[in-house]
């Protein structure tokens, strides 16, 4: 089984709470980490933009990844949501395999 990271990012913590809880609730991650009070700097319609914004990092398998995504974007309020994957490459096994438990139907 192969595992992921999904780094993504939210514009309030409220909408991080909503979505990470809704991806825990349908197993789509075994958890989800919310970290609030990011600064981002990047280029959106053809500026320099300068705000807050609140990470979310869910860990989930591999194979959920595609609907994971496709989840994030129908709750997401940003027309185009950051939401990139980075591979899980070893860690503890018994965490890994906790991972594989909480994302597999009841």
């Amino acid at each position: 089984m192969s595992y992921r990271f999904v780094y993504m990012t939210t514009g309030s913590r409220e909408e991080a709470r909503r979505i990470g809880r809704t991806l825990v609730e349908e197993r789509l991650a075994a958890c989800v980490n919310i970290l609030d009070g990011m600064q981002s700097l990047y280029w959106w319609d053809g500026a320099v933009q300068d705000g807050q914004e609140t990470v979310l990092i869910a860990k989930t398998r591999t194979v959920l990844l595609e609907r994971l995504t496709e989840r994030v974007r129908g709750l997401h309020s940003d027309r185009c949501p950051c939401v990139v994957a980075l591979p899980i490459e070893g860690g503890n096994p018994a965490f890994l395999q906790w991972i594989g438990e909480e994302t597999e139907a009841p």
